[in-house]
């Protein structure tokens, strides 16, 4: 019995969960969710009704992304995606400021309409905050960690392709190359085209 991902196509936390798993080799019976209409057996088992969600075959429910992630890469690492020691905190670190407060404007920006307070180019300047720091770091590497792909990698690149395609022409003239070149092979990569492929049920 397979665990069950209920997750959406689009989301970015959901994206990157289907990344870890993906790359953790794990199957799974998935699920895609209408967000207009939930199915019940989600909101049984999580109410508080965001994707994804994770079920396991013993009844455990998995609810945030970043749970997901290192319970599937704990469980099959096969391209050693899990840092270790201080270089998981500073990965994690990452994490919690891409989730937080690059999460925030990101979100500020891309739906502008619904913050009429502040233009959207004021949010996309307080976004960029993060963007300059990750151009920074793939300016001295290929990833966000070094040389290989590690978890900051799969667990931000979502985030990053939902703020580029706010407005891709803006984002694709900016002063980024490193980040534009990291992004660009992200979304022509094997593993992503395949986790963002639609799902058949």
């Amino acid at each position: 019995m397979l665990p069950t991902l209920y997750s959406f196509r689009r989301c970015p936390y959901a994206i990157r969960t289907r990344l870890a798993l993906h790359y953790a080799e794990q199957s799974v019976d998935l699920h895609e969710v209408s967000l207009r209409d939930k199915p019940a057996e989600m909101l049984a088992i999580s109410p508080k009704a965001t994707v994804p969600v994770l079920q396991l075959p013993d009844g455990t429910v998995l609810e945030e992304s970043l749970d997901i992630m290192l319970w599937a890469l704990g469980l099959n690492d096969p391209q050693q995606l899990l840092p270790v020691g201080s270089e998981l905190d500073e990965a994690l670190a990452l994490i919690t400021e891409n989730d937080g407060e690059f999460k925030h404007w990101l979100d500020h920006y891309k739906y502008a309409v619904r913050h009429p307070e502040q233009s959207p180019e004021y949010y996309r300047q307080h976004g960029e905050v993060f963007l300059q720091k990750l151009e920074a770091r793939l300016t001295e590497n290929t990833y966000l960690s070094g040389s290989k792909i590690t978890l900051s990698d799969i667990a931000i690149v979502p985030f990053v392709r939902q703020f580029a395609f706010v407005d891709k022409h803006w984002f694709d003239a900016a002063q980024y190359p490193a980040l534009q070149r990291w992004l660009a092979v992200w979304l022509t990569s094997e593993v992503f085209l395949a986790v963002m492929a639609k799902a058949k049920n």
